[in-house]
């Protein structure tokens, strides 16, 4: 039943896949979460890389709170092989954030701060936004109207540090979770959607 409930969801979804907006990419992921309930039971979030949004949804998939992010300097879905062991110097066209579905966990980074790993391997992660260069102008990218400008992490999700605390750490850094990332060079069904 679930696998015929996934074929029906992600063959509505498909009539509309031309016109999807950003943001209608994200409902349809989010309904399409709710309907096979992929998260397990477990706390979950979306990364939507075209509005630059992480939106974040509790065990039963309740959405609890949006908020705007900072997100890879370079367009793209994959990470660069060997991306996690040079996680501090990489180039700008590797700082991509990767799409995909992800088992997530709470964790800390070599600096020692909170984090949640998105994944481990490829130092993936959800943090608070942290001191940079002015020249960056990160908390005035997150702040900004438009996701235009909020291309700028290593590759990373980088939220506004309350947002991190009440929210992020309250519900993806309790212990495992699922993080979904989609994808901005291709279709998303093509990474959850499973119509068999």
């Amino acid at each position: 039943m679930k696998a015929v409930a996934a074929w029906a969801c992600a063959l509505v979804m498909g009539a509309a896949a031309a016109a999807e907006t950003p943001r209608s990419a994200a409902e349809a992921l989010v309904g399409h979460v709710r309907a096979t309930q992929d998260a397990g039971g477990r706390p979950w979030a979306v990364v939507d890389k075209g509005a630059a949004k992480l939106s974040v949804f509790d065990a039963e998939g309740r959405l609890v709170a949006e908020a705007p992010v900072l997100l890879g300097l370079a367009r793209g879905d994959d990470s660069v092989p060997g991306v996690g062991e040079r996680a501090a110097h990489l180039p700008p066209g590797e700082r991509t954030t990767p799409a995909g579905r992800f088992e997530a966990e709470p964790g800390r980074n070599l600096r020692g701060e909170t984090v949640v790993w998105v994944d481990y391997d490829t130092a993936f992660a959800i943090h608070r936004l942290r001191p940079a260069p002015a020249s960056e102008r990160r908390p005035q990218r997150l702040a900004s109207p438009t996701p235009a400008d909020n291309r700028i992490s290593a590759g990373c999700v980088v939220v506004e540090p309350g947002f991190f605390e009440k929210v992020v750490l309250a519900q993806l850094g309790r212990g495992h979770s699922v993080v979904y990332v989609l994808p901005e060079t291709r279709d998303w069904r093509t990474l959850f959607a499973d119509p068999g």
